[in-house]
């Protein structure tokens, strides 16, 4: 079955100080987004859609595309800021993309088959590939309430020594379906605890071994609609501040699984997560990515 890997990568990452997407960690120059293409495309994926912001294209078919094309099939959508429905214009002040449900919004009309989509400068580990491919090989796609799954990560295999992350905080119910998902923008380790904060002042503590989604997913083509669907709610809920509002993908994931529109598997993964938020991390990556080229995991140059 063809299956297709959806990379978001139209931030520029503000925190990072740069497009950190093309930044080499591997010891051959390797990106980031190599390694999970890699896992993709052994696991089963066929078929690789980024999501860039227009005036990057340039630069991403130097750095990636043009690369990897020579392996599987590649083709890119772009994040436009003025991607909206009819009757709403983009509100004065508005310079960030509308966030990760409407960048996935993106890919209507590109994306015609199952798909798993992640972040572009997030390193996630061959396992969650091979599981979420398995689930998407078997599970029944068509059927009613929608199926989805996504890679449950360990929240704290994924946290940074530099700053603060953002992370789908899960609840998980006693048959391993997702029954609720809170984006927390601000969570960093404190005093030797995994705390998060909403207003720069009060923190509160989170269980360093729950459950948090890392953006990856794995839909239907179907899933495209909802986004859609739920942009313009999205819009008029926030009429009022869409300066600065972002549509994120768990905010779609669940407002379906309240109307049991809905299910959501959760497929555990114990990888540790490496990723480029901010500058300093870079080498602790490159590190890492090192460490698992020396154990065998990897082949130095990656492709061949």
């Amino acid at each position: 079955m063809k299956k297709t890997l959806v990379i978001m990568a139209a931030g520029m990452g503000s925190r990072y100080g740069g497009l950190k997407q093309v930044d080499t960690v591997g010891p051959c120059g390797e990106l980031i987004i190599d390694y999970s293409i890699y896992d993709a495309q052994r696991a089963g994926f066929n078929k690789v859609v980024f999501i860039i912001k227009e005036e990057n294209d340039a630069i991403f078919r130097e750095a990636i595309g043009d690369r990897i094309a020579k392996f599987t099939e590649v083709s890119y959508v772009y994040q436009r800021i003025d991607h909206l429905p009819e009757g709403f214009k983009v509100p004065d002040g508005r310079v960030k993309p509308w966030g990760t449900a409407h960048a996935v919004m993106s890919c209507i009309g590109k994306v015609n088959e199952p798909f798993v989509v992640i972040n572009a400068d997030d390193f996630y580990g061959y396992e969650a590939f091979k599981k979420l491919a398995e689930w998407l090989d078997t599970a029944d796609l068509e059927s009613k309430p929608a199926k989805y799954c996504m890679a449950g990560y360990i929240l704290k295999n994924t946290l940074t020594e530099n700053g603060h992350v953002a992370r789908g905080i899960c609840s998980v119910d006693e048959n391993g379906m997702l029954a609720d998902v809170n984006e927390r923008t601000k969570i960093m380790r404190r005093e030797g605890k995994i705390q998060y904060t909403e207003d720069d002042e009060n923190w509160v503590d989170l269980d360093e071994n729950c459950i948090v989604s890392m953006n990856c997913w794995g839909f239907p083509p179907s899933f495209l609609k909802e986004t859609s669907v739920r942009f313009r709610d999205f819009l008029l809920y926030n009429e009022n501040d869409l300066s600065k509002a972002e549509f994120f993908l768990p905010f779609v994931v669940k407002d379906m699984i309240k109307q049991g529109l809905c299910t959501v598997s959760v497929l555990k993964t114990s990888d540790k997560w490496f990723g480029v938020t901010y500058r300093e991390d870079k080498e602790s990556v490159a590190e890492a990515i090192s460490e698992m080229v020396a154990a065998g995991e990897y082949p130095a140059p990656l492709w061949n």
